[in-house]
């Protein structure tokens, strides 16, 4: 955990705007886009366009839970929190991802059945953070993975816990957390006793207090204890407590419930009771890890001799004000960070004048930490019963510092060993064990280890043995977490943003979130070929939530990124050294607010300018040294809350024309200028309200024309927002036309065909030949995951997908940005094929015991319809070299040819040109030797040239 997540919580904005709670998609809706989205995978014209990911994988992402094989340890299953479900048998040297065919990669809890081999996944993410997504219900496996049965509970969205009766499979119970943002009935206690065909809800507490955690005792199923939770999240808002948060009880399996915490028992009641994780030794011995957001007592504040303090301004007066001491103002003010224009003689003459008043000095740092410092709350507390829950005691008389820093919903849980009934694990910012019951604890992170913990598997027959998931992927331990070795090998990265460069070969960068902001040349080879050299191939530039990244196009050592809230860096990458530019407001003038994914935007007419969107648009000349607001609010306002909002999230120039900006906000605002600033123009009135506006593109074809999406997920409100406007937005059309349902988070315009576009939603991406009319599916290689981010390296003709949850995916364009798909009338229409090396090499390796290397051709082109074709390779003069049936399907196509020469063709070659001579090669193949050849497909020719 990066030190800048203490501005997770944000300033309260004293402005409102009238909002209204947007219904949430129905589940059935949910479940008909699912099937629409197979459908149109069968279909698409662009399904084999092979996507590849390029990783990264050192810094992963977000584990959610373990399944271990209680036999053979070295087998288990990880949920990733946006990634899916991954197997390994080795141990964690490498994995299998077993969720690619599932219809989301969105997980809350797995579950296994090691005897029958059946795989539980409860989808949607247990946790409640700002990138916490949405699940489809429960899904079901018993071929490990190859196929995925969805058994129920649809509209549950987060799922908190699975449990499988160890003598009888059939029966299994689940806490649902439900829905994030909308209340919903579809949260609780739900068992199953026919192993998922129905289900029969046991416990409902509310609509806005679901099921975070259930255990049972370990050898006895019939006792369950499990919490509920009450919150409630919104785009400006966290609520993450209640009078419903409480601990239950079970003596029959789950069937029925009686509530224990009671305030007789010792465990705190009433609206403070935050997010409790369970963990259960034996019947009667069971801890409980507690966020308390109960204020600390208040305690009697140190007087600050050495100097001033914010609280001082908040009552002085004018004529108190103007007597302080310049050395004690301006020590007040180097040391708060004031611009270096505030200084004792200036700030007191603005006091004077009535232009600043004194409170202002404090204002001025009423920043997006103040809630949280301001108002401290308890915090991570554990305590346990040794009475099956009927009384509970703290077991720790000091507070828990450091654990949680008043984000304890992202945390909360628990472990128990199974064999030492005093000793618990507790994760948070960092994790902690304690050996006597929770009376005292030490931390077990380590310098290899990532900060945030979230899932913890203790093996039950070899003390010291941990794994522990977290946000940087998994670690395992054999001594007790005193060291860890990491096991990252899956591509799992929850990337927020990509960008590239135009270096040769050209690089990638992104921001993830957690894991900072990382850049790679785009061929890396992802292997393990970096543990033997030293040097991984990506490098990371950021810690923190990483975000935007733009990079100068005249040098790409100089780029600009930083981490969320806005605070943002110039980085010079030759020389290794970083200047802080986030804008800072005048004295006296309320601050700016900065959005979690703050935007940034290099100006496309000059280099040196930058633009960054906080509540205003602020412009800098001069590579981010010095900006100036170019707008007034280009918001709603703001609206009171715990969370930055009422703030921009894109910005886009247009190439035509400097000055031509557009921006969007989170509370769904667009507006326009014409004139660099001068003068605004509000251009979302009829656009769909309240909603958090994802992108705003300016057209690259046409200088009037702008595209916009707009996201309801923060409403739990998954319809396709996308339009195009011709008229600067004076006028809008729809272009979300057949997508399938799902939250739309990027849209992108092709840099050479203006027909082209391509989007990415929550679950997919998709491109259009015609401008949005309709929409083709990518599925080749690519599983039903989010798509934050899209970019084309323009020269290499590449399309990156920056998925939050799977890395980064890349696939070659040219085809699709050449083909009119809408005009094709040649049967098969076919991509350019570039001239090939011989090399003596083919067919040979440099040992025995290694493969042999082997030329690769990938014949591209696009088919007017489906079924069986031949494809041949002529010579120079059509004599018929090979042969080869294919399977051809309307659309693009993509047939490998390892240039492989039969023995008919290699003697129809030699009586071509006797001159010709065939190397022996170690596979005792023949490949085509240098010269220029013919593909044909349907008497449609191309040209295949070897050189």
């Amino acid at each position: 955990m990066f030190k800048s997540k203490f501005f997770f919580l944000a300033l309260i904005v004293t402005s409102f705007s009238a909002f209204s709670q947007q219904p949430a998609t129905a589940a059935e809706t949910v479940q008909k886009a699912l099937v629409e989205k197979r459908k149109m995978a069968e279909s698409s014209l662009v399904k084999n366009v092979p996507f590849r990911n390029i990783g990264p994988t050192i810094m992963s992402g977000r584990v959610v839970d373990i399944d271990v094989n209680p036999e053979k340890p070295s087998e288990f299953y990880v949920g990733y929190a946006s990634g899916g479900v991954w197997h390994t048998t080795n141990n964690g040297t490498t994995f299998t991802s077993i969720f690619d065919n599932s219809d989301t990669q969105n997980v809350g809890d797995i579950a296994v059945d090691w005897k029958n081999r059946t795989i539980w996944v409860g989808t949607g993410e247990n946790n409640s953070s700002r990138s916490s997504y949405a699940g489809i219900g429960i899904l079901k496996s018993s071929d490990n993975g190859a196929t995925w049965e969805n058994v129920g509970l649809s509209d549950s969205h987060h799922i908190g816990r699975i449990l499988i009766n160890p003598k009888n499979p059939d029966e299994v119970v689940i806490g649902v957390t439900g829905h994030l943002y909308s209340p919903n009935d579809e949260r609780g206690v739900y068992k199953t006793t026919d192993g998922g065909t129905t289900w029969n809800k046991t416990l409902f507490v509310d609509n806005a207090s679901g099921i975070i955690d259930i255990q049972h005792a370990p050898d006895n199923f019939s006792v369950m204890y499990a919490t509920s939770w009450t919150r409630d999240r919104k785009a400006w808002n966290f609520t993450g407590s209640g009078d419903n948060s409480a601990i239950f009880k079970s003596i029959d399996g789950g069937d029925t419930w009686e509530r224990i915490s009671t305030k007789n028992s010792g465990f705190p009641t009433g609206q403070g009771v935050g997010r409790i994780g369970i963990a259960v030794f034996d019947e009667t011995t069971v801890y409980a890890l507690h966020d308390s957001q109960f204020h600390r007592e208040n305690q009697t504040k140190k007087s600050n001799a050495s100097g001033l303090s914010k609280e001082d301004f908040k009552t002085m007066n004018v004529d108190a004000f103007l007597k302080l001491e310049d050395k004690k103002l301006n020590e007040y003010l180097k040391t708060n960070g004031f611009q270096e224009k505030y200084r004792a003689s200036n700030v007191k003459q603005l006091v004077s004048s009535g232009t600043v008043k004194p409170v202002d000095l404090a204002n001025y740092l009423e920043d997006a930490n103040a809630l949280l410092f301001d108002t401290p709350v308890i915090g991570a507390e554990v305590y346990k019963s040794t009475d099956g829950g009927k009384s509970w005691n703290k077991t720790h008389k000091n507070y828990i510092d450091g654990l949680y820093y008043s984000y304890g919903y992202y945390f909360g849980e628990i472990r128990v060993d199974p064999q030492d009934k005093n000793g618990i694990y507790i994760l948070g910012v960092p994790i902690l064990k304690s050996k006597d019951a929770g009376k005292t604890f030490t931390s077990i992170s380590r310098e290899n280890v990532h900060a945030d913990h979230q899932a913890l598997w203790i093996n039950p027959k070899m003390q010291g043995h941990l794994i522990d998931g977290n946000d940087g992927g998994l670690n395992m331990s054999y001594d007790d977490g005193e060291s860890w070795i990491k096991l990252n090998s899956p591509a799992v990265g929850q990337f927020y943003t990509v960008n590239v460069d135009n270096e040769k070969p050209y690089n990638v960068y992104g921001g993830l979130q957690d894991n900072g902001v990382w850049v790679g040349a785009n061929n890396a080879r992802e292997d393990k070929s970096w543990h033997q050299q030293g040097q991984y191939p990506w490098e990371s530039l950021m810690g923190g939530d990483g975000m935007q990244v733009q990079i100068d196009s005249r040098d790409a050592n100089i780029i600009y990124t930083g981490y969320q809230f806005g605070n943002y860096f110039r980085i010079n990458h030759k020389t290794n050294t970083q200047t802080y530019i986030q804008p800072k407001h005048t004295l006296g003038e309320t601050p700016y607010r900065f959005n979690w994914q703050t935007p940034i935007l290099l100006s496309p007419h000059n280099q040196d300018i930058l633009y960054l969107g906080g509540n205003k648009l602020m412009r800098s000349m001069n590579k981010g040294d010095d900006f100036e607001a170019i707008s007034d609010d280009l918001t709603h306002g703001g609206k009171k809350g715990n969370v930055a909002y009422g703030t921009l999230t894109t910005i886009s120039e247009s190439p035509f024309q400097f000055g031509l900006i557009y921006t969007g906000s989170d509370d769904g605002a667009v507006n326009i200028t014409k004139d660099g600033g001068g003068s605004w123009t509000t251009i979302s009135t009829t656009l769909p309200k309240d909603l958090w506006v994802s992108r705003v593109i300016a057209s690259q074809h046409k200088k009037e024309r702008v595209y916009v999406t707009l996201n309801g997920y923060r409403w739990d409100d998954f319809k396709v927002y996308a339009y195009v406007s011709d008229d600067y937005g004076k006028t809008w059309k729809s272009i979300s036309s057949n997508i399938p349902a799902s939250a739309v988070n990027v849209i992108k315009e092709d840099a050479t065909n203006e027909n082209l576009l391509y989007l990415g939603t929550d679950n997919g991406a998709y491109v259009s030949f015609n401008r949005g009319a309709s929409w083709e599916a990518f599925v080749n290689g690519l599983p039903n995951v989010a798509i934050h981010d899209i970019v084309i390296q323009p020269e290499a003709k590449d399309l990156l997908l920056g998925t939050h949850g799977r890395s980064i995916y890349k696939a070659n364009i040219e085809g699709i940005q050449i083909i009119n798909t809408n005009e094709t009338s040649k049967n098969i229409t076919f991509m350019d094929v570039q001239p090939i090396k011989h090399s003596e090499r083919w067919g040979s390796s440099w040992s025995p015991w290694f493969s042999t290397f082997e030329p690769e051709l990938s014949i591209q082109f696009y088919s007017n319809s489906s079924g069986n074709k031949t494809l041949k390779i002529l010579s120079e003069d059509d004599v018929e070299l090979v042969t080869k049936s294919i399977e051809v399907e309307k659309g693009f196509n993509y047939v490998d040819y390892n240039l492989e020469l039969s023995e008919k063709g290699k003697k129809a070659l030699i009586k071509e040109n006797k001159n010709i001579y065939f190397k022996e090669t170690g596979n005792k193949k023949n490949y085509l030797p240098q010269g220029t050849y013919t593909i044909e497909i349907d008497k449609v020719k191309t040209k295949l040239e070897i050189k």
